[in-house]
């Protein structure tokens, strides 16, 4: 094994240590790399009870009412501040402990609630949303779920008002998406009663404007000399060595949010402040950022719909040639398609937050998933409603210009989508993988032990490879929707089956294969939650006797295209220019040829 295997074996191990520790049932995500359908996970389609629902129609109205009354986006723009009133109205309202328990203070909201309040904010002010988000989603959450009971009660009942608020701060020089990077050290003392944090922070959304911040530091690991492991602190900032060395980077868009850089030098944190397990801060991080990621959906999903409203709004108002812009179809191709990605990413959020309140494990993929999908979308519904408003959409009049710089940031936050990208298809591919290694493992040195793993691996495989998995709607009307998607689904897997096949190890490095990968799981994914809500839908005004069937045009539209592309993905991992590509990219960065 040469050095470069070497070291690519340690990173599967670590990765496998993180994220695979313990037995873990079959999710949705996992179930198409292996060619099954878990109909249980999303189907049928989830409901609030009608007393949450009812909880949540409250919330919603009081957060409607104070927004309309005292929200400003474009002033929070042109001032770079959430002005102080406004964060006190989002704490009496509830937004900012939406998800605590009553024992706290909070609403005891559940997420798919929760993400409806932020798909409310993200479709009126970016800069809000983001505020809340780095506030409740991240910023405490850390806290909710890993807090000790006295952690709780000393930090939860000011933070879930607004009284105080939170952040999250893992990002650093050397650390963003790649988390485990971390560098900031904490150096536990000799008596053990504290650690002492060195190191910086940077990018940290509410760095300035916190009062409790959760850090993610390097700590020693116990009986193994030079090996350490991130460890996550709760830390003020009237700690003595704590220093914001910049309150408010200038930055692009999102303006509003307090966005900084600070640095501790020899901060003395009371090992009571360590929140969940030492050693275990990754976990911890990685965790949280999966309920960031599925709020993240919900500010991406209301501001997608405001675009749509903006370009529909202008549409039938604006005239060139004599004709209202939605009488030229080239326009009603752009409102069409940002209507079926708004209802793509709407149901996309609902449904994996439903995941976080059943109480399921391992939904990572799915929540990244929603992270890539709907922040590249929105980008793409920001950009098809500038275009439909012209000229007009540049000047700062209209609220577009605004929208633009402020989407720009959701593809790099919380994990960068390359990264994300190459995730999904990464942890994806691993079943199939540990499968098609326990076959070959056995070919080459035959046991009794090894026979009996490699021939129930080699069953499963054979099973996905002849079995079209069922997509088990109610309605008569979508069953043929419903076998296309099986039907991707086997296409997937066995595209995924030979990938593995043809590449085995070397596929961790091919990134514009795990791309095509992870755009066809993304793509059927979507596709599946869009069949579960039309699906719902259908039943619903059933139920209700409606004599006119709903229009629908817009989710039809959507899995067409979804359809489509996700044929277009698994066509190109066998007919693509990939030698091409890298061959000119190697030029112009004057690498060698290979």
């Amino acid at each position: 094994m040469n050095k470069l295997d070497a070291q690519r074996q340690k990173e599967i191990q670590q990765a496998e240590e993180l994220l695979f520790a313990g037995p873990q049932a079959l999710g949705f995500a996992k179930g198409l790399f292996q060619g099954h359908f878990v109909a249980d996970w999303v189907m049928p389609y989830p409901r609030m009870p009608a007393a949450q629902q009812t909880e949540l129609d409250k919330s919603l109205a009081e957060l409607r009412q104070f927004l309309d009354e005292d929200l400003d986006p474009a002033e929070i723009d042109r001032q770079a501040e959430i002005p102080p009133k406004i964060i006190a109205g989002l704490g009496r309202v509830g937004v900012l402990g939406a998800t605590a328990s009553a024992e706290y203070g909070g609403l005891g909201l559940t997420q798919m609630a929760n993400c409806k309040l932020l798909e409310e904010i993200g479709c009126r002010c970016a800069s809000t949303s983001v505020f809340v988000n780095a506030h409740h989603s991240i910023g405490i959450r850390a806290l909710l779920l890993f807090g000790t009971h006295e952690q709780k009660q000393k930090w939860l009942p000011k933070l879930v008002t607004g009284e105080q608020l939170g952040a999250f701060a893992l990002t650093e020089h050397e650390a963003g998406s790649d988390a485990a990077n971390v560098q900031m050290t904490a150096t536990p003392s000799e008596d053990g009663s504290h650690f002492v944090l060195n190191g910086e922070k940077r990018y940290i959304t509410n760095a300035s404007i916190a009062q409790v911040l959760t850090v993610m530091a390097r700590t020693p690991v116990p009986g193994k000399e030079g090996k350490t492991a991130i460890t996550a602190f709760l830390v003020t900032p009237d700690m003595p060595g704590f220093e914001i060395l910049e309150a408010r980077m200038p930055k692009m868009g999102i303006r509003g949010t307090a966005t900084g850089r600070f640095a501790m030098r020899n901060v003395k944190v009371p090992k009571e402040n360590i929140l969940g397990p030492p050693g275990k801060g990754l976990k911890i991080a990685l965790t949280v950022l999966d309920f960031g990621r599925t709020t993240f959906g919900a500010c991406c999903t209301g501001a997608a719909k405001t675009c749509l409203q903006l370009a529909i709004g202008h549409a039938k108002t604006r005239k060139q040639f004599n004709k209202t812009l939605s009488e030229f179809d080239l326009v009603k191709k752009k409102i069409a398609r940002m209507a079926a990605d708004a209802y793509a990413m709407d149901a996309m959020t609902t449904i994996t937050a439903s995941l976080i309140d059943r109480g399921l494990e391992d939904y990572m993929i799915e929540t990244a998933m929603l992270k890539v999908f709907t922040t590249e979308r929105l980008w793409e519904c920001v950009n098809e409603a500038f275009q439909i408003h012209g000229g007009s959409a540049y000047f700062v009049d209209l609220p577009l210009e605004r929208m633009l710089r402020d989407a720009r940031i959701n593809q790099i936050g919380e994990g960068s989508n390359e990264v994300l990208t190459s995730f999904i298809a990464l942890v994806g591919m691993r079943g199939p993988g540990m499968e098609f290694k326990e076959i070959y493992d056995t070919m080459m040195k035959p046991s009794r032990d090894r026979v009996s793993k490699a021939w129930a691996a080699g069953m499963n495989r054979l099973g996905a490879a002849i079995r079209v998995p069922d997509v088990p709607v109610r309605s008569e009307e979508l069953r043929a929707q419903a076998r296309q998607l099986g039907r991707l689904i086997w296409r997937f897997n066995f595209a995924v089956n030979r990938a593995l096949i043809t590449y085995r190890e070397p596929i961790l490095d091919m990134q514009l294969v795990q791309e095509r990968i992870a755009g066809a799981a993304m793509d059927l994914f979507a596709s599946t939650c869009v069949v579960s809500r039309l699906d719902a839908e259908v039943q619903l005004a059933r139920r209700n006797g409606d004599s006119a069937a709903p229009d629908h045009s817009a989710a039809d539209l959507f899995l067409c295209q979804s359809f489509r592309r996700i044929r277009r993905f698994l066509g190109g991992l066998t007919d693509n220019d990939d030698k091409s590509l890298l061959a000119a990219a190697n030029s112009v960065l004057g690498k060698p040829r290979r």
